[in-house]
């Protein structure tokens, strides 16, 4: 089975459909403390440089080019002229379903076609189960911390399916205390125990933005996965992730907002209209390199609690 790396959002039904292992290169990163020589994003950076070296192993790349995130742009052509074979991934900005599924006919394509079409109905039953997750947590039966290091793991499914689903029966219930109930947008921090950390400071995060997008997209076949994907919204519009984020936070009565950014992200200029838009005490933070969350971040974040607590 080859290993597909993939930088991004892409959707893991028509990768495991194809015969092939996705792998998201992004999931290494908080816990690899590597600092790469030549940057704007970390991410993109740390994810570069490894492949170029060859430190993550896999036989191809999809680069999702139009969508997310601009710097993978530059940083895959780098790792396109190294010699790996790569894809160049577009999401429609305006949603069309038609386009999303040319773009996915030409992945296809590109992944040797379809072998198990079997497999998209089997992750179907598996994001099920990442619903349900979401849904505990946000009831306090399930540790944030905890939800979120299977809900991240989603995007590729860890890119083995029964070794998932074994993960994921293993986890266990109890019951937490939902003081002051966060909602974490943008994109996932670069610190590996970020939400440990907000957790122990009495801050719960009961949503993830992406990975809630990687367990509410889906699809059997490409045709239904383009009428799905193609209201990703990281990809879309801003107003359209304003007006998405805005009902997914009233269903989980979030009292205050953590806007994560990354230095030399194009997301940080998104800030101002979420703080004009979204009704909430909002906590914005930037994050560079990865590792443990810093002390300054740490404060922050207890600076927050507090005022949320005065509230």
């Amino acid at each position: 089975m080859s290993k597909i790396g993939i930088t991004a959002l892409v959707p893991p039904e028509l990768i495991f459909a194809c015969g092939g292992e996705p792998f998201d290169v992004n999931n290494v990163i908080p816990a690899s403390r590597k600092y790469p020589k030549n940057k704007l994003c970390a991410w993109t950076a740390i994810w570069k440089e490894m492949l170029i070296k060859k430190e993550i192993a896999i036989d191809s790349l999809i680069v999702v080019a139009g969508g997310d995130c601009h710097n993978a742009l530059v940083d895959g052509q780098n790792v396109a002229m190294s010699g790996l074979p790569t894809h160049f991934f577009f999401y429609p900005f305006d949603g069309d379903p038609e386009y999303l599924e040319s773009r996915l006919y030409g992945l296809s394509g590109f992944l040797g076609d379809i072998e198990f079409p079997e497999k998209p109905g089997e992750i179907m039953e598996l994001k099920k189960l990442g619903q349900t997750i979401d849904k505990k947590r946000s009831c306090g039966k399930i540790s944030p911390a905890e939800a979120f290091s299977i809900l991240i793991s989603f995007s590729d499914l860890r890119g083995d399916l029964d070794g998932f689903r074994r993960a994921i029966a293993s986890m266990k219930e109890s019951d937490f205390e939902l003081n002051n109930r966060v909602a974490l947008i943008g994109v996932p921090p670069i610190y590996y125990d970020f939400h440990e950390v907000a957790q122990s400071l009495g801050l719960q995060v009961v949503f993830d933005e992406l990975p809630y997008e990687f367990i509410r997209h889906g699809g059997t076949d490409i045709e239904e996965m383009a009428r799905d994907y193609c209201n990703y919204t990281f990809a879309r519009p801003l107003g359209f992730r304003i007006n998405f984020l805005r009902e997914e936070l009233e269903k989980r009565n979030v009292d205050g907002v953590i806007h994560y950014t990354q230095f030399a992200c194009h997301h940080m200029l998104e800030d101002e209209l979420f703080r004009d838009e979204l009704d909430y005490p909002m906590l914005t933070l930037q994050g560079d390199l990865p590792g443990n969350t810093p002390q300054q971040i740490k404060l922050r974040l207890e600076a927050f609690r507090e005022m949320l607590e005065r509230l």
